[in-house]
């Protein structure tokens, strides 16, 4: 048995819902196939279940905010932008809140109540939606220039396809790759895929020997460094010590950059710099630490900067730095002081590389951009095809930017399929 429909959209993640609506609201007879049990699980866990379905910045800062070709998203932002998912959540029943950085949340705080006015919306525009369902081929016929995809089930016939499956990353939530099979199908290149938004792995003895498993560091400016020791990138936020490295908002942001100056510098080995005291210079924090030490000369050193940083880092630095423990303020030799300084603003430390891919919260590379055409996201290999979302090879920092671009990209793609 064969059911035909001018639209269908594999994939029912953020991208394939935006994708379905899109087509059903100009028109478009549309089905919705994926192969989870429920619609939409990776919006349920976005933002920590509370779903941080975009970002309230100008378009400037957003594609600041997707390093991985952010700029492809210019044409796709004409036709349906940030305020337009805002503007659609919100004449929907669901009123948003803003929160540092732009980031936009449900006032309630609950992602289902995102998913669910996507899943009325569905309903609303009599979507045909296909749960439990696995695409296992895809067929086109070039003479009736249909589409022919096979599940187990039953088989499905179509005029447009928008292939919406996702990447690599959080595969529970059914983002398994299938879709990268599917576009190499009709010849498109699929470049290198990796983990971006994901923790990084260090074989340094310090964090071997766990001392500073757990430790967090606030508003500290953290850099990727090149084979000249220069900062390729550099984010100042929090970040946190683990058992295998390191992990929180900054070393999640600099993740993708150690991957790539390991392919760039040809060795596992990548080093990295903390800067303890971004928003003080080297002169102005060498004056806070000579005063702190002068008001505290009879107390260990260790003791003296209890209160301006935490006592195991400090412990770690004194180490490093080969300076006595049992040294008071009174007995710190000017050099030392001098070294300890220097540290506190640049400590260095290698990594050799990161967590997989199914560890990310986002996949790095995917089908390249050169084949897909920006305003309308069909293919230029293959007519009436198009790919939306993690599929494509964009990916931003977290904080709503890769959720907009799978929204944005899924609008546009369901949008396109009703002009022809």
């Amino acid at each position: 048995m064969t059911t035909h429909f001018d639209t269908i959209i594999i994939g029912g993640g953020p991208s394939g819902l935006m994708a379905s609506i899109a087509s059903a609201s100009n028109g478009n007879s549309t089905c919705l196939i994926e192969k989870n049990k429920q619609l939409g699980k990776k919006l349920l866990i976005s933002g920590g279940g509370r779903c941080n379905v975009t970002n309230n910045v100008p378009y400037e800062e957003i594609i600041k905010h997707i390093p991985g070709n952010g700029k492809f998203l210019y044409s796709p932002f004409s036709i349906f932008d940030n305020q337009s998912i805002i503007e659609f959540i919100e004449s929907n029943g669901v009123p948003l809140k803003e929160e540092d950085h732009g980031r936009m949340f449900p006032v309630t705080d609950k992602s289902k109540d995102i998913l669910n006015v996507f899943l009325n919306k569905l309903s609303e525009l009599n979507v045909s939606v296909q749960t439990e369902t696995t695409v296992n081929s895809i067929e086109y016929d070039s003479e009736t220039k249909l589409y022919n995809i096979i599940t187990k089930q039953q088989s499905y016939q179509c005029t447009h396809l928008v292939i919406s499956t996702g990447g690599k990353s959080v595969p529970k939530t059914g983002s398994t790759g299938d879709g990268y099979k599917f576009a190499a199908q009709f010849g498109h290149t699929i470049t290198e895929l990796f983990p971006t938004e994901v923790p990084i792995l260090s074989d340094e003895p310090f964090i071997q020997s766990n001392e500073l498993k757990g430790l967090s560091l606030k508003g500290i400016a953290l850099s990727v460094l090149d084979k000249k020791g220069k900062p390729v990138i550099t984010h100042e936020m929090d970040m946190l010590f683990t058992h295998f490295g390191i992990s929180g908002p900054a070393a999640l942001r600099c993740s993708q950059f150690v991957y790539k100056q390991q392919k760039k510098q040809k060795t596992k080995q990548i080093k990295m710099a903390i800067d303890l005291f971004p928003n003080k210079n080297e002169t102005e924090l060498m004056k806070e630490v000579t005063n702190l030490i002068a008001e505290n000369k009879n107390k260990l050193i260790i003791n003296s900067l209890k209160s301006i940083l935490q006592e195991r880092f400090i412990q770690l630095l004194i180490d490093r730095l080969n300076i006595d423990i049992e040294t008071t303020g009174h007995h710190l030799k000017n050099e030392d002081k001098i070294h300890l300084v220097k540290t506190l603003k640049h400590f260095s430390f290698s990594v050799n590389g990161t967590k997989s891919i199914e560890d990310a919260f986002v996949t790095g590379g995917g089908i390249k951009l050169k084949e897909i055409n920006p305003k309308t996201l069909e293919s230029k290999l293959q007519n009436n095809l198009y790919f939306s979302g993690e599929l494509l090879d964009i990916h931003g920092y977290t904080g709503g930017y890769n959720i907009t671009s799978a929204l944005v990209t899924g609008y546009v793609a369901g949008y396109s399929t009703t002009l022809k």
